[in-house]
Parts: structure tokens; sequence; C-alpha cells
């Protein structure tokens, strides 16, 4: 099953971190949020990553691009120019599209950009490239799988600067995007949509806004269901938050670090 990342925002709030990696690239520890994130993924069996590129993309290209010589060791012969691999990396079940989505597309849109490699899916996952979780993503897709509706988010419990969901059951009533004052759960993430919505609710333009545009149109057909999530869940808008996960990856005590369960 496709894995949709994405990776493409210009991340202006969190700018005093880093003027120049895009946020999905900034190191949790030594490697980029992107990486933790495909590894939550991975663990449930979920090693077909489609990331939707944006703004300075060719630096996440870069990084997989090279992504033998920054995890392995390595012996280089300057003469003849051969590389020699040790060990070999524990991702090599990884398979990556990585997009070009446009630098200024909004969220919807980098989806509807990504399509033609969404073709046959069936079902697809989707995913924010700032966000990590202990979610299980397998019982995501079981909750998914059992409405038999077009898409699935997953609401967690954090503060009210977020899409607010009003939920009835396991499925939305009203989806307000960034409410004033936050009294419930907010779309975390983790989605599942089915293919058959991409051409139902999303189009072509780059304004198209996931949050404000798509995830609503499918609330008032009764066609959008939640999964609640009561575990750890952390997106990395400011500087804080980016200090408070490495905190928790340096002192060992980083509940999205589920591959470390196997």
């Amino acid at each position: 099953m496709k894995v949709v990342l994405l990776c493409g925002g210009q991340g202006t709030r969190i700018r005093d971190v880093s003027e120049v990696l895009p946020k999905p690239m900034l190191p949790i520890g030594n490697m980029p949020i992107l990486w933790h994130i495909m590894k939550g993924y991975s663990f449930y069996g979920f090693n077909d990553f489609v990331l939707c590129l944006g703004y300075k993309g060719w630096l996440i290209k870069e990084f997989f691009l090279n992504y033998a010589a920054k995890t392995c060791d390595l012996k280089l012969d300057l003469s003849s120019g051969n590389v020699t691999y040790y060990g070999q990396t524990r991702e090599k079940e990884w398979k990556i599209t990585l997009v070009e989505t446009g630098e200024k597309a909004q969220t919807g849109a980098r989806i509807w950009n990504a399509r033609e490699y969404l073709k046959g899916c069936g079902s697809f996952s989707v995913t924010y490239g700032d966000g990590v979780s202990d979610v299980n993503i397998s019982a995501v897709l079981k909750t998914h799988k059992a409405s038999k509706m077009k898409g699935t988010v997953s609401g967690v419990h954090p503060s009210g600067r977020f899409g607010e969901l009003e939920v009835s059951g396991n499925r939305i009533k009203e989806f307000n995007e960034k409410p004033n004052v936050g009294k419930g759960m907010i779309n975390g993430g983790f989605m599942f949509f089915e293919e058959s919505a991409l051409e139902k609710y999303f189009q072509g333009g780059n304004n198209l806004i996931l949050e404000k545009d798509v995830l609503p149109k499918m609330v008032r057909d009764n066609q959008l269901g939640v999964y609640r999530h009561k575990g750890f869940w952390q997106c990395v808008d400011t500087s804080r938050e980016y200090i408070l996960l490495n905190d928790m990856w340096k002192n060992n005590k980083a509940p999205w670090k589920t591959w470390g369960t196997k």
C-alpha cells in the first residue's frame, strides 16, 4: 500500500531553527523527522512511499540518493573511484518515489499532483512530514476498511490551534479548520483514503487545501471517519516543539520509536 508524505511546505514558523533545511529534513538525533515518520510506517509493514516535494525538495532527493553513504561504513578508492559499502541498510525494503508537486502547491494540490503514482493502489495513506506519533497504523487501516467510507483521519488531543473534529461514534460530524478554542480531537494526520476519493474530492490547481477544501466536503457526504488515538502525537511547528522531540530522543524517551519494540 502506498504512503503519501506531504513534504513540500515552507515551514515559515520554524525558520529560527534552520534557514537551510526544509522542515521534514530537520534532524531528530542524527536523522530527519521524515525518516522517523517512515520508520513508524515501516514497523507496520508499509514500505512504499510517495514523497510530495516542494520547497527545497532537492535536499530530500539528495538525502535518499546518498542514503547508503550516509548510513553505512564505506571504503573509497580515489584512484579508481570505486566505493565499497560495509553492512546493509535496514531500510532495504523501502521503495521511495520522489515527486515534484510544486513549490507553492497546497496540501490537497500536492496529493492531486502525485495521483499518477497512486493509480491502481485501491487505498493509500497520507500524513504530514512534520508530525510523529505512536499511532497503530494497522489499526487505523482496519478502522478505515470497516467503516466503508472514502476517508479516515487519526484524531488526537493536543492544543486548539489545529483543525478540530466533532465526532459521533466513528463518524465525523463537523470539521472546523483551526478554531480559536480547542475542546476535542484534531486531525493528527496518519489518514487513509480510497483511490476513488481522488476523482470525487480532489481537483487541479495549486490552491486546493486538504483541510479546508477536501475534508469538509467528505464530511458533508458522510464519507470521513475517525480513528481515535489516545497515545502520543506531536508535530513540529516551533523551535520549542523541535527541542522537545530532540530531548526525548536523546534521553531514550521517544514514544514514537515503535520500531524499537521489534
